[in-house]
């Protein structure tokens, strides 16, 4: 595939954006972002508790909740598991546990160890994927590719203690060596990656599509094999210690809901955002204006594509964004979720002619890994794991980068909310 170069950054523009080095550039967005995360989880949640929830001001122990409790369990106490249908932590991957128990023998608190590896793991992908898309298709990309996945909301699990920030670097670094037929290096950033999460096991398929395809050599089919070492070595200590090769996929069931069926988690997701967050559970519309204003959102964005020639670039661009924020404000976390989600397929689709085939093999089994259960919990976090994901964006922002700088400001507000709930112990993903 003939690579795509877009214009050079003029990197003497006074523009903070341009004027960085790219290297300088990806830190930096990195940096920031971090900042906003920690300044909203530490200083700004505590204002906002009450009574017994209450948050100390300044406390970075709020960036080890939800599943950081396992990843810390799994380091100090090591694996647990049985065959009873209750949610060990078997199902959870070792390379981060890992490293937390590297981080405790230089003295470090395991939860501090955490933490650190997360965030400098997170800025390494950053700073890997600037360097893969400069190569691909020029500066200017790139840093709307690095800005897209530093500040979309869900990029607080590069943050906090999850596996986010790792499993993002490990297979970053794993395609892009991959795309630039760097074998022997895409199988070691491969095999960590499927040593850190259950979804890295898709690079194994795409890189096998992928060489047959373009007709690699043996050691390209090497690679593929080779990636997938880290849960194979992970499936050989499940079978040493508890007898079973596959304990850490058979306990996953026990980590979802149970009583529902299949894609109904979308269905309901559906009717919260048409007909309002309280119809589904009361069985009728709660609320009929909610429909109403829906509806309405709905048609004034209809008839402003219809009819934005005639409107003129300026009335089109600020209706449009007025539009969003009211669909926001109205229909909330299950709205973000959808077009997450299902807004990643459809963009994957529209650059699948322009992607590295690599990166879209490996977008599309992803997705695919992501939707086949059926379910909505951390769908969304999920796909926020797959780089392709982030290029994609990146080059549809850089194309309209008027409407760019508007998505990363909302981006960047919802991110700040996501934070708060994070930090409050309320579900952020």
């Amino acid at each position: 595939m003939q690579e795509t170069k877009f214009p050079p950054a003029d990197i003497n523009s006074p523009n903070i954006w341009l004027s960085l080095p790219l290297w300088a550039f990806a830190l930096t967005m990195g940096l920031l972002s971090r900042l906003v995360i920690l300044v909203s989880m530490m200083f700004i949640a505590p204002l906002a508790s009450s009574g017994s929830t209450r948050l100390a001001i300044g406390d970075w122990h709020v960036l080890a909740g939800w599943d950081s409790v396992h990843y810390l369990g799994i380091a100090t106490r090591g694996y647990e598991y049985a065959a009873d249908g209750i949610g060990h932590n078997v199902a959870f991957f070792p390379m981060l546990p890992l490293l937390i128990k590297a981080g405790m023998r230089l003295g470090l608190p395991p939860d501090l160890a955490g933490v650190l590896i997360n965030n400098a793991a997170f800025l390494g992908a950053l700073m890997v994927l600037a360097g893969w898309v400069d190569d691909r298709y020029g500066q200017k990309v790139a840093r709307w590719s690095v800005a897209a996945l530093a500040w979309c909301p869900f990029s607080l699990f590069g943050t906090v203690l999850y596996t986010e920030g790792l499993f993002l670097l490990c297979s970053t670094a794993a395609l892009r060596a991959f795309d630039r037929r760097r074998h022997a290096w895409a199988a070691f950033w491969g095999c960590l990656a499927s040593g850190t999460r259950l979804p890295g096991l898709t690079l194994a398929p795409a890189f096998l599509l992928v060489a047959w395809k373009e007709r690699r050599s043996w050691s390209a089919y090497l690679a593929a094999i080779a990636s997938t070492g880290g849960v194979l070595l992970f499936s050989l200590f499940c079978w040493v210690q508890f007898h079973d090769p596959l304990a850490f996929l058979k306990v996953q069931k026990a980590w979802h809901p149970l009583g529902l069926i299949y894609g109904e988690g979308w269905l309901k997701s559906f009717v919260q955002i048409t007909l309002g967050p309280a119809t589904w559970n009361q069985g009728k519309i709660a609320d009929p204006l909610y429909p109403i204003a829906f509806a309405v959102l709905c048609g004034l964005g209809w008839l402003l594509w219809r009819f934005h020639t005639r409107l003129g670039k300026r009335v089109t661009y600020y209706g449009a964004c007025t539009i969003g924020l009211l669909l926001w404000l109205l229909a909330g976390s299950p709205l973000i979720n959808v077009v997450m989600v299902w807004g990643s397929v459809y963009l994957l689709w529209r650059f699948r002619r322009t992607l590295p085939p690599v990166a879209v093999v490996y977008g599309f089994l992803s997705l695919a890994l992501i939707l086949s259960s059926g379910r909505t919990i951390s769908a969304e976090r999920h796909t926020y794991g797959v780089v392709s994901l982030a290029i994609a964006f990146g080059l549809l922002l850089s194309r309209h980068p008027r409407w760019g700088f508007s998505v990363l400001s909302f981006l960047a507000v919802l991110l700040v909310s996501l934070s708060l709930r994070f930090a409050q112990h309320l579900w952020a993903g």
